[in-house]
């Protein structure tokens, strides 16, 4: 136990604990970014079992955020040369690669021997499988995603709380991945260190999970929120009375009219200029909240969804009674409007 000492000391854990990791088995899909975050902190706790699901190969594009890997990895698959540097960093590890792309077809084999699993992946479609064969399964997903300077961390179908499809009813095609829209190693080293850490808590029984919650962190200002998710556990006793919220498209939103409120960060793209929409970042909204009619008709939008939900039930909580949030993001309302532009030209 020399090796793990300065963990076992701390309250909560214990030499019980640390046998709680070393039973585990925890199932990581994808080994890029976000992947090389969380997997050497799994490994050097002590977490015995580790499987890594992820059939891509690593290219120089990979090396300034997927720390694992060297010059001389280039061209080998990600999984393999994971298992060599972790087994390097502590060799009583079980390790199981899968170098494969999780598909509808294998997602329920690969689940199968796990605990629960972790969701490194950058790519939407992959999470609403996993997402949904963990719910069907009764295991948790821990869920971190990337869009430039800022991270968002959950815990999804921890038990029987809210899956990730309860937040995104629908797939959003706007969202970008990292090597569309840029990404920080810091920024992905961050948010994987924290989704290793909710596994942590979760094998250990200690803490507060983040399950119906979401955290986003900015950082470029440090800055680091805790939002309850719209959808939320029912208790088996008594119904949850948070507000819920309304999520509409972005063509239903510009022809309901009213104000628009974007709540992405200033300098963010695509740019929407429209007379009815106001850009007020969710990083300063609650100092002016008293800019907005508490009367008006607010839908709201941001990047890609999730903070639009957030903000929507900020204003439901601060007593705005006719809110709604955009499904999807800022390029689904701008495609809308050069699409009406160009219907205009036309019959001109």
């Amino acid at each position: 136990m020399e090796r793990f000492q300065r963990q076992t000391i701390l309250p909560g854990i214990g030499i019980s604990g640390q046998q709680k990791l070393q039973n585990s088995k925890v199932l990581v899909v994808g080994a890029g970014g976000l992947g090389c975050a969380v997997l050497p902190y799994l490994a050097s706790a002590g977490v015995g079992n580790l499987g890594i699901v992820d059939g891509d190969k690593i290219e120089l594009s990979n090396l300034h955020r997927q720390v694992l890997y060297s010059e001389k990895s280039i061209g080998e698959f990600k999984v393999v040369e994971a298992e060599k540097v972790l087994t390097s960093m502590n060799s009583e590890l079980t390790i199981t690669i899968y170098p494969v792309f999780l598909t509808l077809e294998n997602v329920d084999n690969l689940l199968q021997e796990y605990d629960f699993v972790i969701d490194a992946t950058d790519n939407t479609e992959v999470r609403y499988i996993l997402d949904e064969a963990c719910r069907v399964a009764g295991k948790a997903m821990i869920y971190g995603s990337i869009f430039r300077f800022q991270g968002q961390v959950s815990v999804f179908n921890y038990q029987g709380g809210p899956s990730y499809r309860s937040l995104f009813p629908e797939e959003e095609q706007s969202s970008l991945n990292c090597a569309e829209a840029g990404v920080l190693g810091t920024t992905v080293g961050m948010i994987g260190m924290l989704q290793a850490n909710e596994a942590l808590k979760i094998i250990l029984g200690i803490g507060e999970i983040l399950s119906g919650k979401i955290l986003i962190y900015n950082m470029l200002k440090n800055d680091q929120q805790i939002f309850e998710l719209a959808v939320q556990m029912e208790p088996v006793s008594e119904k949850v009375t948070s507000p819920t919220i309304d999520l509409i498209s972005a063509g239903k939103a510009l022809g309901e009219g009213g104000l628009l409120l974007d709540v992405r960060e200033l300098g963010e793209k695509p740019v929407v200029a429209l007379a009815n929409c106001i850009q007020i970042p969710l990083s300063v909204l609650e100092s002016r909240l008293d800019e907005i009619s508490k009367e008006a008709k607010i839908t709201v939008f941001c990047q890609s969804g999730t903070r639009a939900i957030s903000v929507a039930k900020i204003l439901k909580k601060a007593n705005f009674q006719q809110v709604k949030a955009i499904r999807g993001g800022a390029s689904d309302v701008v495609k809308l409007i050069e699409n009406e532009v160009k219907s205009v030209e036309k019959q001109d």
